[in-house]
């Protein structure tokens, strides 16, 4: 399953890639893609499920399906 998180920091998005290769998920931070809005501009697109626990930086993490995107998890 490739993901795809955005940020309210891009300091946060450093942080959570870092978090997904400990985890052992590929990971690589990214420009946001048009079709997700987002705080700071970077967010990390990822394969595999949601690293454990969602850091507070994250503003929302969505799975990347034929036709866009599904949303997962979204910050209250």
């Amino acid at each position: 399953m490739t993901c795809i998180a955005t940020f309210y920091s891009h300091f946060g998005a450093i942080r959570f890639r870092k978090q997904c290769e400990e985890q052992g998920l590929a990971a690589r931070a990214m420009p946001v893609p048009r079709d997700l809005s987002s705080s700071c501009g970077t967010c990390v697109r990822f394969e595999g499920t949601c690293p454990d626990p969602v850091p507070e930086e994250v503003e929302q993490v969505v799975e990347v399906i034929p036709e866009g995107y599904r949303t997962l998890w979204h910050a209250e």
